[in-house]
C-alpha cells in the first residue's frame, strides 16, 4: 500500500512543483534526451519525472542514474514513474504512481525507510484525490486537462472539474495533459501548485525559451 512509501517527515517544497517536466521520448524528434532535459533545467524546470514504459530494467536504471546526476547538478528533484525498484536503486527523490498502482508491493518498505522520498499520485476525481491524500500522497497529478498523446487512457477533465479537485484536498496539485505555453494561461486562478508538462517542453524547437515561459507564469 501507499502507506509503506510514505516518508516520516515532509520534505516536499510546493515551489518544486511549479514547472514539472515529465519526460517523453516520443517528443524528442531525433534530439538527444539528456541535452533536451538539460536545456529544460537551465530554463527553470523545478522537478523531473522519468517516465519509461518500454525500457528493460537494466537500461531504465542506467538512464535513471545518469538523469539523477544531471538533476542534482541543478538541485532539482528526480521522480520515477511507477517503478519502485528503479526509484529505490537509483536513489531517486521519489516515486509517482497512478491511481490503479496504489497497491504497491512490499518493496515499498524500503522507500518508507529511505527518509525524504516524495510520493506523487495521479487522480482524476474528487473521491480518488481525497483517497490519495489520506494514504499519504505529497502531491497529486490531475488531468488530462487539454488531452494528451502521452497516455492513451487519460480521461479529459474540464477546468471546473480540476478546480473542484484542487479545492477538495490540502496537498499541492499539479495539472497535467496537453499543457503548452499557448494554453497554460487558462489554468490561472485555480489554485494549482504547478503544471506537469511533457511535449510542451520536450517537443518544442526552443526548449529553453518554453521552459522560461512556464517558469515566469503566475498561476
Amino acid at each position: 500500500m501507499v502507506e509503506k512509501l510514505r516518508k516520516k517527515e515532509l520534505f516536499l517544497n510546493k515551489d518544486q512543483l511549479k514547472v514539472y517536466l515529465v519526460t517523453d521520448n516520443n517528443a524528442l524528434n531525433g534530439r538527444d534526451f539528456f541535452e533536451v532535459v538539460e536545456q529544460a533545467l537551465k530554463g527553470g524546470v523545478t522537478m523531473v519525472q522519468l517516465r519509461e514504459k518500454m525500457l528493460k530494467t537494466s537500461d531504465f536504471l542506467k538512464k535513471a542514474n545518469k538523469l539523477k546526476q544531471l538533476t542534482q547538478k541543478y538541485n532539482v528533484p528526480m521522480i520515477i514513474n511507477d517503478r519502485m525498484d528503479i526509484a529505490f536503486d537509483s536513489n531517486s527523490d521519489g516515486l509517482h504512481v497512478g491511481q490503479k498502482d496504489i497497491a504497491i508491493c512490499d518493496e515499498g518498505q524500503k522507500m518508507r525507510n529511505n527518509y525524504g522520498k516524495i510520493l506523487g499520485v495521479t487522480a482524476n476525481t474528487v473521491a480518488l484525490a481525497q483517497e490519495a491524500e489520506k494514504m499519504g500522497a505529497d502531491y497529486l497529478g490531475v488531468g488530462a486537462v487539454f488531452g494528451t498523446t502521452t497516455k492513451a487512457d487519460a480521461k479529459p477533465l474540464t477546468i471546473q472539474e480540476l478546480k473542484e479537485i484542487v479545492e477538495s484536498v490540502s496537498i499541492p496539485v499539479v495539472a497535467i495533459g496537453g499543457i503548452t505555453v499557448e494554453n497554460v494561461h487558462l489554468l490561472k486562478g485555480i489554485g494549482l501548485a504547478g503544471v506537469a508538462v511533457s511535449s510542451g517542453i520536450m517537443g518544442v524547437d526552443d526548449v529553453l525559451a518554453a521552459t522560461k515561459s512556464f517558469k515566469n507564469l503566475e498561476l
